[in-house]
C-alpha cells in the first residue's frame, strides 16, 4: 500500500478516514493523532503507518547482522577459541560443521591421525570415501597403497585380493572405456572423484564407530569422442570403523544410491572445460 493509497491522500475517496469521529474496528473509539518530531507552523507531514512488508525487511536485516557476527566470531584463525565455546556434537544440527581443523598427518597421500572422538571418526570416514572413490583405485600399485592406508591391517590383505579382481576385470574396464591396464585412451582424461556433502555417526562407543557419508561422484571420460562422458551420481557409504594403531581404520563398508537432488537445467560443459577443471581444481582434506 502506497502513501497515496491512504484515504485523504492522493486521488482516492476520503471515505470515513476524514471524519474526525472515525472509529477503529467499529468500536467507536476515537483516534488521537499526536505530533511526531519537529513540526512547522502547518503541523508537518504525517509519517505513513508501518506495513507488514517493512517489518519483514527489518527482521531480515537483523537476521543478516546476527549471521555476520556469528561468522566473524567463528573464524578458524581465532586463537582465543576454546573447548568451552566450541560447538558440541549433538547440541545443534547433527551435520553442522564444528570448526575443528583437519589433521596434518598423511599416509600414502591420505589424511591420517584422526582423534579418537566421534568427530574424528566422521572425518576419517569422509576422507576414506574420497580415497576409495578416486581414480587411483584403477591402478594396481596405487590401489594397494590406498587399501593399506584405509583398511585395518587384519582385513587389508583380503580386501586387496577382492578389489584386484574387480578393478582388473577386462569386461569391467572395457565397459567404462578404459584400457586393460586401467588407463584412459589417448586424448581422453579419466575422472573419478567423490565430493562429500555431509556425514553422521550412526553409532560410536570409543573403540568402534559406524559412520555414513553422503556424497556426489563425478565419473567418466572427458575428451573428444568419449563414449562415457563425465556424469554426476549421488551415493551414501556406511563405514564400519575400528580404532587401531592410534587411528580409525575401515573394517567394512556398504554403499547405496542417493539421496539425489533434482538436477538443474544447466548446459553440460565441453570436454576440454571438464578436463581443465579436474586438472586445475584439487581436492580437500575433509573434517567435521
Amino acid at each position: 500500500m502506497s502513501f497515496d493509497d491512504e484515504p485523504g491522500h492522493g486521488g482516492g475517496d476520503s471515505g470515513h478516514a476524514d471524519d474526525r469521529f472515525n472509529t477503529l474496528g467499529g468500536t467507536r473509539q476515537t483516534r488521537t493523532r499526536m505530533p511526531e518530531g519537529p513540526t512547522d507552523s502547518y503541523g508537518g507531514a504525517r509519517r505513513p503507518p508501518r506495513t507488514s512488508r517493512s517489518l519483514v525487511m527489518v527482521v531480515g536485516v537483523v537476521v543478516l547482522l546476527i549471521a555476520a557476527i556469528a561468522f566473524a566470531n567463528r573464524s578458524g584463525d581465532d586463537a582465543t577459541t576454546s573447548p568451552d565455546n566450541a560447538a558440541k556434537p549433538g547440541t545443534a544440527q547433527s551435520t553442522a560443521a564444528t570448526g575443528t581443523r583437519p589433521v596434518s598427518g598423511k599416509q600414502s597421500g591420505i589424511a591420517s591421525g584422526f582423534p579418537q572422538t566421534e568427530q574424528g571418526a566422521q572425518s576419517a570416514a569422509a576422507n576414506y570415501a574420497v580415497a576409495l572413490g578416486s581414480d587411483g583405485m584403477f591402478g594396481t600399485n596405487r590401489r594397494h597403497e590406498i587399501v593399506d592406508a584405509v583398511y585395518a591391517p587384519e582385513v587389508a590383505a583380503a580386501r586387496r585380493g577382492d578389489l584386484d579382481k574387480v578393478y582388473s576385470a577386462k569386461d569391467f574396464l572395457t565397459r567404462i572405456g578404459l584400457n586393460p591396464d586401467g588407463t584412459a585412451p589417448t586424448g581422453q582424461t579419466f575422472i573419478s572423484r567423490c565430493n562429500p556433502v555431509g556425514s553422521k555417526a550412526d553409532k560410536f562407543d570409543g573403540a568402534t564407530a559406524t559412520v555414513s557419508v553422503w556424497y556426489s561422484a563425478l565419473f567418466g571420460l572427458a575428451g573428444e569422442g568419449s563414449k562415457n562422458p563425465v556424469s554426476e551420481s549421488w551415493f551414501t557409504n556406511t563405514f564400519q570403523l575400528k580404532w587401531v594403531g592410534g587411528d580409525w581404520k575401515v573394517t567394512d563398508f556398504t554403499q547405496k544410491d542417493g539421496p539425489a537432488p533434482v538436477g538443474r537445467d544447466q548446459a553440460a560443459a565441453p570436454a576440454k572445460d571438464m578436463t581443465d577443471a579436474v586438472e586445475q581444481y584439487g581436492g580437500f582434506t575433509y573434517a567435521r
